[in-house]
C-alpha cells in the first residue's frame, strides 16, 4: 500500500535540501528524542504545553559548540546538513514525523534543533487529541540524559530544559531540576567578593566602619553601643562627626554615645571649629536630648563667643539646636541679633535660611524667654520659619494618616469646619485644625448654632506619627517637640493623636467613633448635621 505523499517511512527518507539521513544500518539512539516523547505522552495541561511557545527562537550561529557536535555551527562542513534537519523539523506535518527526523538523525542534531521542534511540536499539538500516559521508565531516561548532558547546555538550552522540566511537574528538589539550576548558577557572572568588615580597633577602624555605605543605610544600635567604649581621646572629630551625624539620620537617641560626644567636645574644645561643632552638636537638638555633661552648654557658649563671627551659617545652626533644648544663651543672643550680624548676612548666599533660622529664634525668644532684654529681629527682616511641610512629611506623606483623618472630621463636622494644611504665623504648618463658626477668643466656651458647643481658641489636630518620635522610643524628636510647644504657647489647643491610637483604628467608622470620643472630650458638641 502506497504511503501517502510526504509521511516519512519506517525507513529514513530521501534526504533532502542538503540533509544527511540515517540510511540503514545506522545506529539509531533513543536518547535525543525522549524529550519529545515525554512531552507527546506526558500527562500535562495544554496551558502547560503551550507555555513552550513562549521559548524564544535562538540562531544557530551564536550556540557554538555543542555536545553532539565538535565543530561550530553556522560555516563548517556540517553547517548544511544541520540547517537542512532544521527546515525538515520546521515542515514536519505531525509529531511522529517530527520524532523520527530527530531520531533517525543524531549526529545532525544540534541544541537549537530542541527549540525548533518545541515550537513546532506546540502548533502541531493544537489541533489533535491528548496523547496517551508517558511510561515512567521515559521520564528517567530523559532526567539522566539531561543531567549527564548539561554541563555541555550554553544558558539558553538551561533554560529551556528548566521550563520544560516545570511544565512536565518533575519535582523542584529533584535531582534534574537541581543539576539544571546548579549549572544556571555556575554561568552567572561572579559576584564580587564581601568588603571585609573593618576590625573596630582604634580610630582608624571606626572610621572605617562609619563609612561602610551598607551601615550608614541600615542603623544597628548594637554596633553603635559598641562604639562607646572606646575613649574619647583615641577618636578624631571626623569619626566623632560620621557618629554623630549616624543618630541624627537614624533617630539614633543612645545616651552613653551622646555622652561621649558631649565629651569629646569638652575635652577638644579649643581644637574644634564652629563648623565642626554644629555638626557634633545637631544629634542633640534632633533627638531632643540634653547631655548630662555639666561643661557642654559654658564651653558651647565660649565657642559661639569666639567663633560667631568666623562662620555665622554655623553660628545659627548651633543655636538651631540650642533653641530645640530650650538652651539659648542671651549672650549669643544679643550677637546674632545685633544690627551688624543682620548686615554681615544679608549679603551672603545664605542670607535666606540664615533669616528664618533667626525668626525661629526670635519667636523663641518671644514665647519663651520672657526675661531677655536685649535686641530682636526687626519685623522688615522676619520672614516664615517653615513656608511648606517639612521634607520627613513630604517624603512619608504616602505613610500619614492626614487623609484618613481628615476624611473622618468632614463625615463628622462638615467640610466648613476643619482646615487642612494651613500655615500659621509664625510659618508652623498645621496638617488638621477645627475652624469655629466665629473666632473670637474668650475664656469661655464659644457657642455656635443651635445643638453646637465650640472651644474657645482653635484646635489643632497634631498627628504624631511613627517618624516624629526617635527610634524605639517615646521622645518627640526636637523639631516636633519644638513645635508643638510653640503653637500652646501661642494659644492654640493642641489634640494629639498617637500613631499607636490610629494604627489601631480599623476602617472609617471605627476611626469616627475614635474622633468623636477625642473632640467630646475636649468639651466639643455639634449638631447632626455634621455626622
Amino acid at each position: 500500500m502506497r504511503r501517502p505523499r510526504g509521511e516519512p517511512g519506517p525507513r529514513a527518507p530521501r534526504p533532502t535540501e542538503g540533509a544527511t539521513c540515517a540510511g540503514p544500518g545506522e545506529s539509531w539512539s533513543p536518547s535525543p528524542n525522549s524529550m519529545l516523547r515525554v512531552l507527546l505522552s506526558a500527562q500535562t495541561s495544554p496551558a502547560r504545553l503551550s507555555g513552550l511557545l513562549l521559548i524564544p527562537p535562538v540562531q544557530p550561529c551564536c550556540l557554538g559548540l555543542s555536545k553532539w557536535a565538535d565543530r561550530p555551527l553556522g560555516g563548517g562542513p556540517s553547517a548544511g546538513p544541520v540547517q537542512g534537519l532544521q527546515r525538515l523539523l520546521e515542515q514536519a506535518k505531525s509529531p511522529g514525523e517530527l520524532l523520527r527526523w530527530l531520531g533517525q538523525n543524531p549526529t545532525k542534531v544540534r541544541v537549537h534543533h530542541y527549540s525548533v521542534a518545541l515550537r513546532r511540536l506546540g502548533q502541531l499539538l493544537g489541533s489533535r487529541p491528548r496523547p496517551p500516559p508517558v511510561e515512567q521508565a521515559t521520564l528517567q531516561d530523559l532526567s539522566q540524559l539531561i543531567i549527564r548532558n548539561c554541563p555541555s547546555f550554553d544558558i539558553h538550552t538551561i533554560h529551556v530544559c528548566l521550563h520544560l522540566a516545570v511544565l512536565l511537574g518533575f519535582p523542584s528538589d529533584g535531582p534534574l531540576v537541581c543539576a539544571l539550576e546548579q549549572e544556571r548558577r555556575l554561568r552567572l557572572p561572579p559576584k564580587p567578593p564581601p568588603p571585609l568588615q573593618p576590625l573596630l580597633r582604634g580610630g582608624q577602624g571606626l572610621e572605617a566602619a562609619l563609612s561602610c555605605p551598607r551601615f550608614l543605610r541600615y542603623p544597628r544600635q548594637h554596633l553603635i553601643s559598641s562604639l562607646a567604649e572606646a575613649r574619647p581621646e583615641e577618636l578624631t572629630p571626623h569619626v566623632m562627626v560620621l557618629l554623630a551625624q549616624h543618630l541624627a539620620r537614624h533617630r539614633l537617641r543612645e545616651p552613653q554615645l551622646l555622652e561621649a560626644i558631649a565629651h569629646f567636645l569638652v575635652v577638644q574644645e579649643t581644637q574644634l571649629s564652629s563648623k565642626v561643632v554644629q555638626k557634633l552638636v545637631l544629634p542633640f537638638g534632633r533627638l531632643n536630648y540634653l547631655p548630662l555633661e555639666q561643661q557642654f552648654m559654658p564651653c558651647l557658649e565660649r565657642i559661639l563667643a569666639r567663633e560667631a563671627g568666623v562662620a555665622p551659617l554655623a553660628t545659627v545652626n548651633i543655636l538651631m539646636s540650642l533653641c530645640q533644648l530650650r538652651c539659648l544663651p542671651f549672650r549669643a543672643l544679643h550677637f546674632v541679633f545685633s544690627p551688624g550680624f543682620i548686615n554681615y548676612i544679608s549679603g551672603t548666599p545664605h542670607a535666606l535660611i540664615v533669616r528664618r533660622y533667626l525668626s525661629l529664634l526670635d519667636t523663641a525668644v518671644e514665647l519663651e524667654l520672657p526675661g531677655y532684654r536685649g535686641p530682636r529681629l526687626p519685623r522688615r527682616q522676619q520672614v516664615p520659619i517653615f513656608p511648606q511641610p517639612l521634607i520627613t512629611d513630604r517624603a512619608r506623606c504616602k505613610y500619614s494618616h492626614k487623609d484618613i483623618v481628615a476624611e473622618g472630621l468632614r463625615q463628622l463636622l462638615g467640610e466648613e469646619k476643619y482646615r487642612q494644611d494651613l500655615t500659621v504665623p509664625p510659618g508652623y504648618c498645621t496638617e488638621l485644625w477645627l475652624r469655629p463658626p466665629t473666632l473670637t477668643p474668650s475664656c469661655h466656651t464659644h457657642q455656635g448654632r443651635v445643638g453646637e458647643l465650640w472651644p474657645p481658641c482653635p484646635v489643632v489636630l497634631v498627628l504624631r506619627e511613627r517618624w516624629h518620635f526617635c527610634r524605639d522610643g517615646r521622645v518627640l524628636l526636637g523639631s516636633r517637640a519644638l513645635r508643638e510647644r510653640h503653637l500652646g504657647l501661642m494659644g492654640y489647643q493642641l489634640l494629639p493623636l498617637p500613631f499607636e491610637e490610629l494604627e489601631s483604628q480599623r476602617g472609617l467608622p471605627q476611626l469616627k467613633s475614635y474622633l468623636r470620643q477625642k473632640l467630646q472630650a475636649l468639651g466639643l458638641r455639634w449638631g447632626p448635621e455634621g455626622g
